[in-house]
C-alpha cells in the first residue's frame, strides 16, 4: 500500500486512521441525480482544482473502474458516465474473462487518494488515483505476477456517456443542443462537446472536451450512437514481477485549456512517478500542518479524539475537494460552497473570508488567491454599470457573468455584497505567514471596501449601518424607481391606491414603481403579497437570507402572533414584519442603492472588528496616524452598539428600527429595537467581536444556554425556540448553521464560559446527523433533531469545524 506517512515519525499521526472519511462510493446512472435538497447524489473526489472528481464503484458490474466521473459544466456539475475507463482482463493462456468479483477486494481513499485493490489466486491488480494537475487526474493501474509462470493478458478498457439526464429525460430531450462526438488515437480516447447554453442546467462551450491518455498503445473501436468505445491491449507480466500502466483523465473547458495541458500530461505518462510524489506530498503537508503543532511540534492526536481528528481531515477534504482553479471569469483559485449542490459552483464573499480563514495555515496560497479571486471584481469609480459602488466587493462570482454585464450565466450576483469578513480572514492569512505584502497589496481596497459601507449603507448618516442592495435592474427601472410587485385578492383591498400608472400582471397584481406608490402601499396594509427585488438583495446581503429580523415569518406563524400580540388584529401585525426600505442618494441626488429601515447589530459588530483589525494593518505599514484614528472610531462604535442595540428587558441585543423621521445625531439612539422578531445568532455577535459590555454579555450567555431558547439538541440555532417566526426546517429561522455555532462558541470563551462551550460542542459532535461517521459534511442541521439539511459537502461548515480544532476548541470531553 503506498502511504505518504511511512517515512513520518511513527509517533505523528498515521495515514490509515484517516481511511474513508467521506463515504466516496456509488455509481451514477443518469447525469443529474437530485436529492430532495437539489444535491447530487454521492460524494465524487476532487483535489488541486480540477473541474472534475470520482467514486469508488459499489456494484460487482462496475469493478476496475474509478466511477463517473462528475465534471463541472462550467456552472453546473453533472455525471457523464456509470465509469468511462473501466478495465476487462482476459487470460490469453485459457482465453477467459478473470472475473474480480471472484478477488478479495479493498476499495477505500485516503486523503488525496482513491485506491482499487483486486487479489486473486496469483496475481493482484491495484488502482490507484491521484491529482496531478488542476486538470489532469492520473490513474495508476499495477498489475503483480505472484506465480513463477508468465502471465499474459488482454486488457479491454470500455467507456460510454450517459444517455439520460434525470428520472423524466433522455439527455437529448433535455438539451436538444447536446451533440458530442468521440475520437480516439493509439493512446487517446477523447470525448468532443459542442455548445450547449442552459443557464440554469448546462453551460458548455464549443470543444469542451474529456480526455483519456494511456503509456500503452491499444486499438480503439468507437461506437458514435451510443458515444462509447473499446480499447484492447496484450500486455504480458513476468513471473514474480509487476507491471505498471499510466493513465490520465483530464477534463478540458475548451481547446486552449487542451492544449496548454498537454506537455503536461505527456511528462505524466513517461514518468509518473514524480507527479504521483508530489500529490503525496502536498497531502502530507495539508496534514502535518492540521495534525501536527507546527510551534512545538506536538502531536495533536495527544490532545483530540480520534472523532475529532476525522472530523477535522473530513472537513479538511472537503474545502480542498471545492476548490476551483482559475476558469472564465473565475481569475484565481478559490473554494467554492459545493461541488454537489446545483447552485454552488461559484465563488461567494461571505463563504470566501471563512474559507480563507480556516486554511490560511494550511493552504496559504490557496487561501491568498481566494482573497485576490473576489477582490478581481472590486467595483472601480469608473464601473460602467455602478461607479457609485465604488470599493465594493460583489456576491458571487462564477464561470460566466450576468445579463447585465452582457453575458449568459445566471448566477453572477451584484445586487448585493456580503458581511465585511474580508479583513478578518486577510489579518489571518498575515498572522499564518507573515506576509506583509500581501496586506501592503490589500490595504487600500480594504479602506474603500470599509468605507463603502459607510457611503452606501448609512442612511441617516449617523455611524450605524444597515443592510440593503445595489441598484440593479431587478431593484429599479432606468428612472431609478424602486420596482415591487403588488397583489391583492378583490378590487375593494386596493379602491384607495391609485395603481393606473403600473402593469397589471393578472386580476388584482400589479407591477409598480416608486417610493412614493410604495410607502402608501405599505401604509395602506391591504394587500395579500408584496414582492420587492431590493428586500431580496438586502436579505441576500446579510447572509441569512430569510431570517425572521428581516420580515419573513410564515402566514399560519403570523396569524398565531396576531393573536398573540393584538387580539387576532393581521393587520398591526403584519405592520411589525413588514421590512421598509431607504432611497440612498449622493449629494447630487444620484441613487447610490437601497437600505432596510433597521440598523444591524452584527454588521456593526463586524464593522467594530474591522476597524482595529484594519489599525493593525495599518501599524504594520507604519501608518501610526491612521491607526489611531481607527481605533477610536471602533471604540465609539463599541459604545454605541451597546448603548443603542440593547434591549434591557430581554437581556438581548437586537436589530434597531430606524424612524419615519430619521436623524443624523451620533450621539443618540433613535428608533425602535426589534424584540417582537424574536432573538437570532446576531445577538451573540458583539461577543463575538469581543465588544459587549460584561454584564451584558453574561445576560446573552444566559439564552445561549437556556434550553428553552437556543439550547437545543443541536444549539445555537438561527433562531430561538421562543422566536414567534421559528421553524426548526427553515434555512435561517431554525436550523444550526456552523458558522453561527462557531461565533457563539467564541462568544463564550471571550467571556471565560469555556465549559458552556466545551458542552454545546459535545453536543454537536454527539448528535449532529453523520458529523462523526462518513457522511458529508452538511449546510445545516434541525436544532431538534440534529438531522441533515440543505448542501452537501458544504464548505463553510467544513470551514468552520477546521475552526474549531486548530483553535483549540473542541472539547476534551467529544466522545473518544
Amino acid at each position: 500500500m503506498n502511504n505518504i506517512t511511512e517515512n513520518l515519525p511513527t509517533n505523528q499521526y498515521n495515514l490509515l486512521a484517516f481511511e474513508n472519511v467521506i463515504n466516496r462510493f456509488g455509481t451514477p446512472n443518469q447525469m443529474r441525480m437530485f436529492d430532495s435538497y437539489q444535491n447530487q447524489k454521492f460524494n465524487p473526489f476532487f483535489d488541486n482544482g480540477a473541474w472534475h472528481g470520482f467514486l469508488l464503484p459499489d456494484k460487482p458490474e462496475n469493478y476496475a473502474a474509478f466511477t463517473g466521473p462528475m465534471v463541472i459544466a462550467q456552472e453546473y456539475s453533472v455525471f457523464l458516465s456509470e465509469q468511462l475507463e473501466q478495465l476487462q482482463l482476459i487470460d490469453l493462456k485459457s482465453n477467459k474473462k478473470i472475473n474480480l468479483a471472484d478477488a478479495e477486494i479493498k476499495s477505500y481513499t485516503l486523503p488525496g487518494e482513491l485506491h482499487l485493490k483486486y487479489q486473486l489466486n496469483s496475481f493482484s491488480i491495484d488502482l490507484a488515483l491521484y491529482f496531478i494537475s488542476n486538470r489532469t487526474a492520473i490513474i495508476s493501474t499495477t498489475i503483480n505476477n505472484s506465480s513463477n509462470a508468465n502471465l499474459n493478458l488482454a486488457l479491454i478498457w470500455s467507456g460510454e456517456l450517459l444517455s439520460k439526464w434525470d428520472n423524466k429525460k433522455q439527455v437529448a430531450q433535455a438539451h436538444q443542443q447536446w451533440s458530442p462526438t468521440i475520437s480516439a488515437s493509439a493512446n487517446n480516447v477523447t470525448f468532443n462537446f459542442n455548445r450547449v447554453q442552459s443557464t440554469w442546467e448546462l453551460l458548455l462551450a464549443d470543444n469542451a472536451q474529456y480526455q483519456i491518455n494511456r503509456s500503452i498503445p491499444a486499438e480503439t473501436m468507437l461506437t458514435a450512437e451510443t458515444n462509447s468505445y473499446k480499447s484492447k491491449a496484450k500486455v504480458t507480466v513476468l513471473a514474480q514481477q509487476q507491471l505498471t500502466i499510466t493513465t490520465t483523465q483530464s477534463y478540458f473547458h475548451n481547446e486552449q485549456e487542451a492544449k496548454a495541458e498537454k506537455i503536461k500530461i505527456d511528462k505524466a505518462l513517461s514518468s509518473p512517478d514524480q507527479f504521483i510524489t508530489k500529490s503525496k506530498q502536498r497531502w502530507q503537508k495539508y496534514l502535518d500542518g492540521l495534525l501536527v503543532n507546527q510551534n512545538n511540534k506536538q502531536n495533536l492526536i495527544q490532545h483530540n479524539s480520534l472523532t475529532q481528528q476525522r472530523v477535522a481531515v473530513k472537513a479538511l477534504e472537503t474545502l480542498i475537494g471545492n476548490w476551483r482553479s482559475p476558469a472564465g471569469n473565475i481569475k484565481h483559485d478559490g473554494i467554492t460552497p459545493s461541488v454537489t449542490a446545483r447552485w454552488f459552483n461559484g465563488l461567494w464573499a461571505w463563504d470566501s473570508w471563512k474559507h480563507v480563514y480556516a486554511i490560511a495555515n494550511l493552504a496559504p496560497e490557496l487561501a491568498r488567491n481566494n482573497v485576490l479571486a473576489m477582490f478581481d471584481y472590486q467595483i472601480s469609480a469608473n464601473d460602467k454599470l455602478r461607479p457609485q459602488d465604488k470599493g465594493m466587493i460583489i456576491d458571487a462570482v462564477f464561470y460566466n457573468k450576468d445579463e447585465t454585464r452582457d453575458d449568459i450565466g445566471g448566477n453572477w450576483n451584484e445586487r448585493n455584497t456580503k458581511p465585511p469578513l474580508a479583513s478578518w480572514a486577510i489579518w489571518k492569512i498575515y498572522q499564518s505567514t507573515g506576509d506583509i505584502a500581501f496586506i501592503e497589496a490589500l490595504f487600500p481596497k480594504l479602506i474603500q471596501y470599509h468605507k463603502w459601507w459607510y457611503r452606501n449603507r448609512d442612511h441617516n448618516k449617523n455611524g450605524l449601518v444597515e443592510y440593503g442592495a445595489t441598484k440593479h435592474p431587478l431593484h429599479n427601472n432606468e428612472q431609478d424607481q424602486l420596482t415591487f410587485e403588488v397583489h391583492y385578492n378583490t378590487t375593494n383591498q386596493h379602491k384607495n391606491i391609485d395603481l393606473s400608472n403600473c402593469k397589471t400582471l393578472s386580476t388584482h397584481q400589479f407591477k409598480c414603481a416608486g417610493e412614493q406608490l410604495y410607502q402608501q402601499v405599505i401604509q395602506d396594509g391591504h394587500y395579500t403579497k408584496l414582492d420587492i427585488g431590493a428586500q431580496h438583495g438586502a436579505a441576500w446581503e446579510s447572509g441569512m437570507d430569510n431570517a425572521a429580523r428581516f420580515g419573513f415569518i410564515t402566514e399560519k406563524q403570523l396569524k398565531v402572533y396576531a393573536k398573540n400580540r393584538y387580539n387576532n388584529d393581521i393587520k398591526r401585525a403584519q405592520k411589525d414584519w413588514q421590512v421598509r426600505f431607504f432611497e440612498n442618494r449622493d449629494s447630487a441626488n444620484k441613487l447610490l442603492g437601497y437600505s432596510i429601515n433597521q440598523e444591524s447589530v452584527e454588521l456593526n459588530s463586524y464593522l467594530a472588528l474591522e476597524k482595529h483589525l484594519l489599525a493593525k494593518m495599518a501599524r504594520l505599514l507604519n501608518n501610526e496616524t491612521l491607526a489611531s484614528q481607527l481605533d477610536k472610531s471602533a471604540e465609539v462604535l463599541k459604545q454605541r452598539i451597546n448603548q443603542c442595540f440593547y434591549d434591557q428587558h430581554s437581556g438581548y441585543y437586537y436589530d434597531l428600527k430606524i424612524t419615519e423621521t430619521p436623524t443624523t445625531n451620533t450621539d443618540v439612539c433613535q428608533g425602535e429595537l426589534l424584540t417582537y422578531r424574536g432573538k437570532g445568532p446576531e445577538g451573540w455577535s458583539p461577543l463575538w467581536a469581543n465588544i459587549a459590555d460584561i454584564d451584558k454579555a453574561e445576560r446573552v450567555v444566559a439564552s445561549m444556554l437556556d434550553e428553552k431558547e437556543f439550547n437545543t439538541v443541536i444549539p445555537l440555532g438561527t433562531a430561538a425556540l421562543t422566536n414567534p417566526a421559528y421553524h426548526a426546517d427553515i434555512y435561517w429561522r431554525g436550523r444550526v448553521w456552523l458558522d453561527q455555532f462557531y461565533f457563539g462558541i467564541v462568544a463564550l470563551k471571550n467571556y471565560g464560559k469555556n465549559v458552556q462551550a466545551n458542552e454545546l460542542l459535545t453536543k454537536l459532535y454527539k448528535n449532529a446527523e453523520g458529523l462523526s461517521s462518513d457522511q458529508a459534511i452538511r449546510e445545516n442541521y434541525n436544532p431538534e433533531t440534529g438531522a441533515v439539511q440543505g448542501a452537501t459537502n458544504f464548505s463553510w461548515s467544513a470551514a468552520h469545524l477546521l475552526m474549531l480544532y486548530q483553535e483549540a476548541l473542541v472539547s476534551d470531553s467529544v466522545s473518544q
